[in-house]
This record gives structure tokens, sequence and C-alpha cells, in this order.
């Protein structure tokens, strides 16, 4: 189970680093240029490989445990958009992670 957690890590890192350059590309307005496209392709190369690792986990593991768990992208999301982005995080977003964190943890216990 270790390796298939790991994976799920990854695949879910993976898809909010996609939504990182999503958000990216509409930093200057939303209006098709070369800023917006690299970041478009960027943000859809992580998120398809993270995708792609997505479907590999969900080959192995039940779908009641692998599609529960990508709500762990929001744990990552929430510090890409801290550090990167400097959004500021409310103590009612920690404590939705928290939750987020504790479902993730009985779900595969």
């Amino acid at each position: 189970m270790i390796k298939w957690g790991l994976l799920i890590m990854v695949f879910t890192l993976l898809g909010a680093i996609g939504g990182y350059f999503f958000k990216k590309a509409t930093s200057h307005g939303f209006s098709i240029n070369g800023y917006v496209m690299k970041n478009l392709i960027i943000g859809g190369s992580f998120y398809g490989i993270g995708a792609i690792l997505n479907i590999i986990t969900l080959n192995y593991l039940p779908y009641t445990i692998v599609f529960p768990l990508t709500s762990i992208t929001y744990v990552w999301t929430m510090l890409i958009s801290y550090i990167f982005l400097s959004e500021l995080i409310s103590m009612k977003k920690i404590i939705g992670l928290l939750f987020i964190v504790i479902g993730s943890f009985l779900l595969v216990t």
C-alpha cells in the first residue's frame, strides 16, 4: 500500500502543479498569446501525466479509495498557492485541509 500511497501523492502533486500553471496562464488576462500558450502547455503536461498515473493506480486499487484520495490535490494546491502565489491561507482553509487529511487517513486504514 505504501507504493500506491506514494503514487497517489505524486499524481495529486502533478495535478496541483498543472493547476498552478493554468492559474499563471490567466495572470495577465485571458488572451491567446505566447505566455498563455506556454503556461497552458506546461500545465496541461503536468495535469496529463498526473491523470495517466491516476488511471494506472485505478487499475490496481478500488475506485472507492483512489477517487476520494484525489482530494489530496487540495493540500498541494494550498501549499503551492501560499508559496508561489502569495495567497492568504485562512484558519477556515486550514481546518478544511485538516478534514481532508483526516478523511484520507481514515480511508486507507
